[in-house]
Formats: C-alpha cells, structure tokens, sequence
C-alpha cells in the first residue's frame, strides 16, 4: 500500500514540476516575443514624431493614435498573464484598474479604424475638399471624441461595477487571477460589456464595408485617379483585416469558456497558444502594415531599427 502511495506522490510531483516547467517555458515565450514587439511599435512611435511630415500628416497623427492604444494594450496584456502565470493574487481595485485601463485601450483601435477608413473615403471621394476637410485640428478633435467615448464606457462600467456589494466580501484581496471576466461582477456588468462590444464592432464593421465600397464604386469613375484609388481599396481591406483581428480578441474569453472543461493541463497548453495568436499578434499588425508598407515609413523606421541593433551589438564589445 504504502508503495501504490509512494507511486501516486511521485506521479503527482512530477505532473506539478511539468506544469512549472511548461508555465515558465510559455512566460518567456510571451515575455520574449511581447518584448519585441514592444520593440518595434515604440521604435514605430519614435519614427511617427520624429518628423515635422508625420506630425503634421493626418494619416500618420491616426496611425500613431492607434500605436498608442495597441501598445499600452499589448503591454497591459502581458502584465496581466505574467501576474497570472506567476500565481500572484491581486486585490480588486488594482485588477480593476489594469483591466478598465486595458479595455480603454482595446476600445480605441476599432474607433481609431473608423476615423482612418473616413479620411481615406474623403481622400478618393472628394479630392478636393480633403485638405479642407481634414486637417491637423480636425483630426486631433476626432482622437479626442474617441477617447472621450472609450471613457464614457469605462465610467459606466465602473458605475455598473460599484453596485457589487463588496462590503460583504471579507476581504478586498481576490480568490481568483485578475482578468477581465473576474472583474465582470454582477449580471448587468456582463450583459452590457457583450452588448457593447458588440455595438462597437458592427458598427465599426459597417462603415468600414461602407467606405470600401464607395472607393470600389469611385474607382469606375474616370475622374479618379486609378493609382490613389487603388492604394485606398488595398488600405480598407487592410483596415478589414485589422479590426477582424482585434474582434478575434474578443473570442479568447468565450473560447476558453468552452474549453474549460477539458484536462487542466491541456486546457493551459490550448491557452497559450489562443494568446499568442489571438491576443498578442494583432497588437503588433499595425506596426507590421505600415511600417513595410508606407514608402514614407519604412526607409526611416529600417534605419532607427538597424541603427538601434548595431548599438546593441557594439555596446558589450566596449571596453570600459
């Protein structure tokens, strides 16, 4: 008997030192890919104001409006899965405070997608009142009604979250891994978070759609310029696929939902791999899209990139 004891405790420790081991092997994994991500998007920022063409260019001020968010949403992210993966229990308010600040952000890009895809219709659809149309002050207006309605969420959520009775918890300190399904306390603070993502996303979906198609249907016209018409099609679609991706992240709650009920340490393997590709990758396409793509970007931001690695490489080399 004492032997069959024996066997368990052994099969039961080293069933636990796999589970360390593959947790820590995915927390580098994360960690390592998130920071070079990180990398590239606030190299990608530092390009974006390192010029008086794109600190003046609307397109350029939006497309550093959505780094930002993308950014400190990828970052918030990672903090979170490292604080989780590390065991560490939070207290509500500061889990409150990571997760209301992540879904600010997470808010933003769809909106920020918006204001893109309208300055592209304007630019093809109405060539010359675009100058008139969009300008600097225009645009920073429009940033700052997309932040102003990401608050407003936010407000309400925290509103919606005060009707909680915390008095009768016994402590403030969680039982559970900070994330944004904890934080969902209450029946109504759920409901409005589905139905407001999903208000977001069809809406953002529609207009998107809707300029795409206007740009196809100008570009039969003869008066357009086939090549800039062209260039904004390819920049919708490619909008399309961002905001398809950002709306994927909102199914890596409801995905692990699902597979909750499967073996715990397949489910943790399944877990990773949903946040790498589900969570961590869109964060990082806008950087990816435009930093290859735009003719204007991509020579200076290859420059400060292998400027930044050669440094890298020369510094330990020094001698003191």
């Amino acid at each position: 008997m004492s032997s069959g004891n024996q066997s368990v405790s052994n099969v039961t420790s080293e069933l636990q030192y796999q589970g360390v081991l593959e947790r820590l092997l995915f927390s580098m994994l994360t960690t390592v890919s998130c920071c070079v991500f990180l990398f590239i998007n606030g190299t990608m920022l530092f390009v974006l104001r390192s010029k008086p063409v794109f600190r003046e260019t609307c397109r350029y001020v939006l497309l550093y409006n959505l780094l930002v968010a993308d950014t400190v949403q990828l970052a918030l992210s990672q903090t979170l899965y490292v604080v989780a993966a590390c065991r560490v229990m939070l207290s509500y308010p500061v889990c409150g405070v990571l997760t209301f600040l992540a879904r600010l952000t997470f808010v933003i890009s769809p909106l920020t997608l918006v204001v893109m895809s309208l300055e592209r219709y304007v630019a093809v659809c109405y060539p010359l009142k675009h100058a008139t149309i969009i300008t600097v002050r225009n645009t920073g207006l429009a940033i700052v009604l997309v932040w102003a309605f990401s608050s407003l969420n936010i407000i309400i959520r925290v509103v919606l979250l005060l009707q909680f009775p915390f008095e009768d918890l016994h402590s403030l300190q969680m039982k559970d891994f900070c994330s944004g399904v904890v934080m969902r306390l209450g029946s109504g603070s759920a409901d409005y978070d589905e139905g407001f993502t999903c208000l977001v996303f069809v809406s953002v979906s529609v207009v998107i759609v809707s300029t795409y198609v206007s740009v196809t249907l100008a570009a039969r016209s003869a008066s357009t310029d086939k090549a800039s018409t062209q260039k904004a099609r390819n920049t919708l679609l490619l909008h399309l696929v961002q905001l398809g991706l950002s709306l994927s992240s909102t199914l890596y709650i409801p995905l692990l939902t699902v597979l909750y009920r499967i073996t715990r340490i397949i489910f943790v393997r399944i877990q990773n791999v949903l946040y790498m590709f589900i969570v961590i990758f869109p964060r990082c396409l806008s950087s990816f899209i435009y930093g290859i793509r735009d003719q204007s970007i991509r020579p200076v931001l290859m420059h400060h990139l292998c400027c930044q690695l050669k440094v890298g490489l020369v510094r330990p080399g020094r001698s003191p």
